[in-house]
C-alpha cells in the first residue's frame, strides 16, 4: 500500500472539518505486527527498517498481550528521535539510518531511542480500513492505544483548535504542523485536497556570493569577521522575471570558474528555510530580494538570532553588547541560548515566583537582584500579587525572553508553587570551597546517591553552574510538608558528615569548614531559592546549571565545559537528563522515605 502524503500549503485551511497534527521531523514509516506477532518497519519507500529500530520493535513485542485482540495491525506513522514532546531530531535520526553494524545500533538505541508516533490506522483484525473516514480510523486508533503504555510507541496529539497548535509549534521550534479534513479517506500519494503540510519558516537573510548556471542554485553566505561563511545554496520562491534579473547580473558581472560565477558579495536576500543542518540550509526559498540591505547587516549573530525563531512581542535591544568578556558571549547569546533552552527551562520554572539576577553591562559590571514585578513589565509576564507586594512568575516564552533582553543571568525558584506552602521536591546542595576542590561535591553526590537508592527513591543531578553539584529528588506535591523535608536532609546530611568527617560538613560559617564540602541541607525550605535547571551563571566562562546523567558524576566530570554556547548542542545530542523529571514525580515510590520521617 501507498501512503498518504501531505501537500505544502502557504495558507491554513480553518473551519470545523479541520484537524491538526504536529508534523514531526523523521522518517515516515508504516508499522506491521502479524497475527503471529511478527514486527515490521517499512519506509515511505517501502526499505525495511526494521533492523535500525530495535528499541521499537521490542517494545510492540512487550505489548503483544495487550493488544493481540488487534492483530495483524498496521499504523502509519513518524519514526523520530525526540529532543522533547514536540520537537524531533532529524540528524540523530539520520545518524541512525546510515548504520549498518548491529552492535551500534544497540548502542545508538540505549543512548538515544527512537519512538513510533502514530497518526493513522490502516488496518486491524486483518480489515483494511482506508476508505473509512479519518474521525472513525482516530477512533480505532484511540482504542488500541489505550492498551499501549511505553515511550517507544506513541499516539499523535490531535489539536482542533489552530492558534494552539500553531502557539506549540513557533515555542518548541517544531518543523511544523499538518491540517487533516475530518471526513477524509485514506489515498495514495497527493492525488486529495485533504492533508496539508504548514510549514515553520525561519526568515534568515544572508549574502547571494555565486551562481551556479547548470543547475540554477545561488550560494548564499554570512559575514564572520571579515570572511564570508557559506551556510548553503538557494534556488526556488523567485519569480521568474527577477530569476532572469539575478541570472544575468551574475552572469555578466561575475567571474567565472566552471559552471560558477562569483560577484564580490553585494547582493542581499530574505530566505525561508526549516533549520541549519550541517551547515546547510534546510529546505531553503527565497522570501524576497532585498537590494537595499547592506552586507554587513548579515552577519553569522543575526543569523543565529534570526534561526532561534526570538517572539516578536519582546523588542530587542542591544544584542551585541558583551555580557561575558572572558569567553566573548553577547546578550545576542545569550538570548539566543535561552529561546533555544527554553522547552527544557520553563518546566523548572513556570508557576513558580522568580528572583533574577541581572547584569544589563556585563557580569562584571554593576548587578542587582530582582523579584518584584517591575512596573514597565508587558502583561504577557505574570503578575503574583501576595501579601501587599506585587511578585512575579515566568510561565511562558515571551517572559522567559523578556527577562534575557533585559539582562537577567541567573534565574532562582522556590522548591514551591506560587501560593503552595507544600514543596515539589527535595534538594541537596553540594558546596565545595572552591573550584578546584570539585572533585569533593562529585564523591558526596556518589554517597548521597546511594543512600537516595536504598530508599528507592528516584533522583536527579545537575551541576551548580558554578563550583558545586545539586541533586533534586522529585515528590509530590502534598505529601510532604517542609517540616518533613527538614527532618529527612538532615539526617542524610549528618550520616555522611559522620561517615567522612575529613571532607564533608554541615558546618553554616565558611571559616569554620577548613576547606571542606558544605552539605546545605539547610537551604532546602519555605521560600528559599535555588538556581533552575538550565539557569545561566555570571560566572566569568559564562557556565550553566546544567542537568547530568547520573553515569556523567565521576572523576571527568569539569563543570566549566557546560556553557551558553555548549549546552543546547549537548541536550539534543544526548537528550536531557531531566526529561523524565515530572514523570518520576507522580512514580515516586515514597514509603520508605515517609517510614523514615515519621520514624525520627
Amino acid at each position: 500500500m501507498q501512503i498518504m502524503k501531505p501537500i505544502y500549503r502557504d495558507d491554513v485551511p480553518v473551519g470545523e472539518e479541520w484537524l491538526y497534527e504536529i508534523k514531526y521531523d523523521g522518517f515516515r514509516a508504516l508499522l506491521s505486527i502479524s497475527a503471529d506477532g511478527k514486527v515490521t518497519l517499512k519506509s515511505r519507500n517501502n526499505h525495511d527498517l526494521t533492523d535500525k529500530f530495535p528499541e521499537v520493535v521490542r517494545s510492540c513485542v512487550h505489548l503483544l498481550p495487550a493488544i493481540k485482540g488487534f492483530l495483524p495491525l498496521v499504523l502509519d506513522g513518524e519514526l523520530v528521535v525526540l529532543n522533547n514532546k514536540y520537537q524531533a531530531n532529524f540528524s540523530e535520526l539520520q545518524k541512525r539510518g546510515r548504520m549498518r553494524n548491529l552492535t551500534k545500533i544497540e548502542k545508538a538505541a540505549q543512548v538515544r531511542p527512537a519512538s513510533f508516533i502514530a497518526f493513522d490506522i490502516l488496518e486491524v483484525k486483518g480489515k483494511i480500513y482506508d476508505k473509512q473516514r479519518l474521525s472513525t480510523r482516530n477512533k480505532i486508533l484511540e482504542d488500541v492505544f489505550k492498551k499501549v503504555q511505553g515511550e517507544r510507541l506513541q499516539l499523535i496529539e490531535v489539536f482542533q483548535d489552530l492558534q494552539d497548535i500553531k502557539k506549540i509549534v513557533f515555542d518548541f521550534k517544531g518543523e511544523g504542523f499538518v491540517a487533516k479534513r475530518k471526513n477524509s479517506i485514506y489515498l495514495n500519494g497527493k492525488k486529495h485536497q485533504d492533508w496539508f503540510k504548514i510549514k515553520n519558516w525561519r526568515l534568515i537573510h544572508g549574502i547571494l556570493s555565486s551562481f551556479d548556471i547548470e543547475n540554477g542554485y545561488f550560494d548564499v553566505a554570512v559575514t564572520n569577521g571579515q570572511e564570508l561563511r557559506p551556510i548553503g545554496k538557494c534556488k526556488h520562491g523567485l519569480d521568474a522575471e527577477t530569476f532572469q534579473t539575478l541570472r544575468d547580473f551574475f552572469t555578466k558581472n561575475g567571474e567565472r570558474n566552471g559552471n560558477k560565477f562569483t560577484v564580490p558579495p553585494a547582493i542581499c536576500a530574505a530566505i525561508h528555510t526549516l533549520d541549519l543542518y550541517d551547515q546547510e540550509l534546510r529546505e531553503p526559498e527565497f522570501a524576497a530580494v532585498l537590494p537595499t540591505m547592506k552586507m554587513e547587516e548579515c552577519t553569522i549573530e543575526k543569523l543565529k538570532l534570526d534561526l532561534a525563531m526570538l517572539p516578536e512581542e519582546v523588542e530587542l535591544t542591544n544584542t551585541d553588547k558583551l555580557l561575558w568578556n572572558q569567553p566573548g558571549f553577547s546578550k545576542g547569546n545569550l538570548l539566543t541560548y535561552i529561546r533555544e533552552i527554553s522547552p527544557y527551562m520553563l518546566p523548572f520554572i513556570r508557576d513558580r515566583l522568580l528572583t533574577v539576577i541581572r547584569a544589563p553591562d556585563g557580569v562584571e559590571a554593576e548587578q542587582f537582584f530582582q523579584k518584584h514585578l517591575p512596573s514597565y513589565a508587558p502583561d504577557f509576564v505574570t503578575a503574583v500579587p501576595q501579601q501587599g507586594e506585587t511578585f512575579c512568575s515566568c510561565d511562558n516564552l515571551e517572559s522567559l525572553v523578556w527577562f534575557a533582553n533585559h539582562g537577567a543571568v541567573e534565574y532562582h525558584v522556590p522548591f514551591q508553587r506560587s501560593g503552595s506552602v507544600m514543596p515539589l521536591e527535595i534538594v541537596f546542595d553540594l558546596d565545595p570551597p572552591d573550584r578546584e576542590h570539585f572533585q569533593l561535591s562529585v564523591q558526596a553526590a556518589q554517597l548521597v546517591k546511594v543512600l537516595l537508592d536504598e530508599l528507592s527513591l528516584q533522583s536527579f543531578v545537575k551541576t551548580s553552574g558554578n563550583k558545586g553539584l545539586q541533586i533534586h529528588i522529585p515528590i509530590r506535591e502534598g505529601s510532604m510538608t517542609y517540616e518533613e523535608t527538614a527532618i529527612f536532609t538532615q539526617a542524610i546530611a549528618f550520616t555522611i558528615e559522620k561517615s567522612y568527617p575529613d571532607k564533608f560538613t554541615t558546618e553554616r560559617m565558611k571559616n569554620k569548614r577548613n576547606g571542606r564540602l558544605y552539605i546545605d541541607y539547610v537551604q532546602h525550605g519555605k521560600d528559599k531559592t535555588i538556581i533552575a535547571p538550565y539557569s545561566p551563571r555570571k560566572t566569568m566562562e559564562g557556565t550553566v546549571a546544567t542537568p547530568l546523567f547520573w553515569e556523567e558524576v565521576d572523576s571527568d566530570l569539569d563543570p566549566t565545559i557546560f556553557t551558553i554556547d555548549t549546552v543546547v548542542e549537548r541536550v539534543k545530542q544526548y537528550g536531557c537528563p531531566f526529561g523524565e523529571f515530572e514523570k518520576a514525580r507522580v512514580k515516586q515510590n515514597m514509603k520508605n522515605l515517609l517510614n523514615m520521617v515519621h520514624n525520627s
